[in-house]
């Protein structure tokens, strides 16, 4: 899937996550959350594997996560990208 449109999906609330989406070329992730050294390499794991998921290829992911689980995470990613792939107007 080709990135149209920049997107963002989610909120900086407790257990939640922010996701915003661009064209990029390859996958670069810019993760801030107060448990990076602990859980970050895990959170960046679940956006890459949503993204192979999905056939995206090149994109710009910036997330601020607030102890969002890996369904959560999965679930605004997969929102980010159908809004950021779809063609005409995005409600």
């Amino acid at each position: 899937m080709e990135i149209l449109r920049p997107s963002i999906v989610g909120s900086v609330e407790s257990n939640d996550i922010l996701i915003q989406i661009e064209k990029g070329n390859g996958i670069k992730i810019n993760l801030e959350s107060s448990v990076k050294k602990q859980y970050g390499e895990d959170i960046e794991k679940v956006i890459i594997d949503t993204l192979k998921e999905l056939n995206v290829k090149n994109a710009q992911i910036t997330a601020t996560d607030k102890g969002a689980l890996d369904f959560t995470i999965v679930a605004r990613m997969k929102t980010v990208i159908k809004r950021a792939t779809k063609k005409g107007d995005v409600a």
